[in-house]
């Protein structure tokens, strides 16, 4: 009696489990949870940019933008400068076109042809009312950017010679140099990108030749670019 009642409760136990076992299986938010090994952490490897300009950007004072007030184009001298004889923009044009065609007194650029830097393109220069804007001289920190950023503090005639300074001019498409107008770095770069490191790199020569600051959006905007140039050198002109 005692063995049959035993083997019924071990029948009954049986039972009891394959009816949970079915219960569990058909709700699986009963099922215990599953324990995934915790993940390796991500992590975003950064680098500094390395090279000249990239050192010099790092030396360089973080500032906001002063007002504008009492910016004008006079403040940075009289237009080109003479210099032994010719203008600097002609200075600058027979830097920077080839295949140059002069005047009489090889001064004065007539004609020639621009590897433009800011397009990529070839541009045509031909002296004219209506043709000279084709190819325009560039102030690679605008002269307001530049008021903004510390000239305020430079005398008059440091202002002429840094608009007159060929490490701050290049020539340059003309509708492309309007579009640029007085930006900086953190509103507008080459539409070339194979120039953006040559280009942020002579901005960086400019403000640390003549000790300009630069805001922190125009900082890492040229930190990006610098990132993708390793040991950009500053330009010598």
């Amino acid at each position: 009696m005692k063995r049959e009642h035993k083997v019924r409760r071990t029948i009954v136990a049986i039972i009891v489990f394959i009816i949970a076992a079915v219960i569990i299986a058909s709700h699986p938010n009963l099922q215990q949870p599953t324990v995934s090994p915790p993940k390796a952490p991500t992590s975003t490897i950064t680098t500094e940019a390395s090279g000249d300009a990239a050192e010099t950007l790092y030396k360089l004072a973080v500032k906001g933008r002063a007002p504008k007030t009492g910016y004008e184009r006079a403040q940075f001298g009289d237009g080109w400068e003479m210099q032994q004889g010719c203008d600097v923009r002609n200075i600058i044009l027979h830097r920077d076109l080839i295949n140059v065609q002069t005047d009489v007194d090889g001064c004065k650029i007539i004609s020639g042809q621009l590897n433009d830097p800011y397009t990529g393109k070839q541009v045509a220069f031909l002296r004219g009312k209506t043709t000279s804007d084709d190819v325009q001289i560039d102030h690679v920190i605008a002269l307001s950017n530049a008021w903004q950023t510390g000239a305020q503090a430079l005398t008059a005639e440091q202002r002429q010679a840094f608009a007159n300074d060929p490490l701050e001019l290049l020539a340059v498409d003309g509708p492309t140099n309007q579009q640029k107008s007085d930006g900086d770095a953190a509103t507008w770069l080459p539409p070339n990108k194979a120039f953006r490191c040559q280009y942020v790199a002579r901005q960086i020569a400019v403000k640390a030749k003549y000790q300009l600051w630069v805001t922190a959006a125009e900082k890492d905007a040229m930190m990006r670019v610098l990132h993708a140039c390793p040991g950009q050198a500053l330009p010598s002109i």
